[in-house]
């Protein structure tokens, strides 16, 4: 954050909660798709890719930072709009999945190009709110974050995100750390195989210290997959195989979505070893950050992603802003980012010297840095 002079007060920015609901925008869209057809699929992604992206070129960052102490009793509309939105998904999810298979009237390339939109709007606005509701203390919260990710099919993300990412962001041991080098071709497919292993390895680690097992049935990851089981079963119930075929389609599309963001805001950053097993401390300098304000409304603050790293508590209406003496600064917000990662070349263009530059600005010391780009120091010492 941008730090004050001796003597000076911070003027905060006003909580508004309003201009964050702009996200429920995606539930006409999705219904006029289904019911229409046609041009109007395209309207979806075109919401979320293109009009974001222009209004944010448009409108610029939002570089004001609010009170961090501002009490959760002054939060409630905020806090609101994550509770409402997993019965919502589950009516636009299921609901499309009775239109399609009951109601007919849509060509194959139809069916799969609403499906696809299901799945933009399941990956970002679902799991960017599953993201918030894990991290909360409260189990109503966390409860409704495993039942968003349950209905794209990838609740072992909880686990992953919260025992791996967050303790061992930077190192050998987080999976969704992308490498300097590595192309999101390469990464989702790593992470794609890795993410569950990693993410059980974790909770049998964390039963050990209780003397338990990890078939024991206070490993999460039970849950997790009896949340899918239903999920899945109410698929079958309404489509039969073309049900379940549509619902992990989309589902897909949501993990491809996730992934693509998680590559974008760790890409290349390392945290320093300082030997026999030890790393440095997580550091705002270890997160890609973006200010950028129509689409930190649309993934409410998620791209304020350096203090969510040093607050993980913190709720999404607080998270602060850091200039770039700080942290390292995308050039726009997470949509077009996400697009350019898409095209490992370009990407690698933009970034690799980027990352370069982040080295010599926060470790001028390390002369050597074949290490981290090969991960070839150890994982964390203790890490499940």
């Amino acid at each position: 954050m941008t730090s004050l002079p001796a003597g000076s007060t911070q003027e905060y920015a006003p909580l508004r909660a309003w201009p964050y609901w702009l996200t429920l925008t995606f539930v006409p869209l999705v219904i006029l798709a289904v019911v229409q057809g046609g041009w109007t699929i395209l309207l979806i992604p075109l919401y979320g890719w293109v009009l974001m992206p222009l209004l944010d070129t448009v409108l610029g960052r939002n570089l004001r930072n609010p009170d961090p102490d501002t009490p959760v009793e002054q939060l409630f509309w905020f806090r609101l709009l994550t509770w409402i939105w997993f019965p919502i998904q589950f009516c636009l999810v299921f609901g499309t999945l009775w239109y399609l298979t009951h109601v007919g009237g849509r060509s194959q390339p139809e069916i799969f190009g609403i499906m696809f939109g299901i799945g933009v709007t399941t990956g970002t606005v679902g799991i960017v709110y599953a993201h918030e509701l894990m991290h909360k203390p409260n189990r109503y919260e966390r409860n409704l974050g495993d039942l968003l990710l349950a209905l794209v099919l990838y609740g072992h993300f909880r686990t992953e995100h919260m025992l791996v990412h967050h303790p061992h962001v930077g190192t050998p041991r987080d999976t969704v750390t992308a490498r300097y080098n590595e192309g999101f071709l390469r990464a989702f497919p790593r992470v794609l195989w890795q993410g569950p292993g990693s993410a059980w390895r974790a909770e049998k680690a964390m039963l050990a210290r209780r003397d338990r097992s990890p078939w024991h049935l206070a490993n999460p990851i039970w849950k997790y997959l009896a949340l899918q089981a239903i999920f899945l079963g109410i698929a079958f119930a309404i489509g039969g195989w073309v049900g379940i075929g549509l619902f992990a389609f989309q589902a897909i599309v949501a993990i491809w979505q996730l992934e693509l963001t998680n590559y974008v805001e760790h890409y290349g950053l390392t945290r320093k070893y300082l030997g026999e097993g030890k790393y440095e401390p997580v550091r705002p300098h270890h997160s890609w950050d973006s200010a950028h304000r129509v689409s930190g409304l649309l993934l409410i603050n998620l791209q304020r992603h350096a203090d969510h790293h040093v607050h993980p508590m913190r709720r999404y209406p607080l998270l602060q802003v850091y200039d770039e003496t700080e942290v390292p600064q995308l050039p726009t917000g997470y949509p077009p980012m996400t697009a350019l990662a898409m095209v490992p070349p370009l990407w690698r263009r933009m970034f690799n010297p980027k990352v370069r530059a982040w080295r010599r600005q926060f470790y001028p010391e390390i002369t050597d840095w074949g290490p981290y780009k090969t991960w070839e120091y150890p994982a964390p010492k203790g890490a499940g």
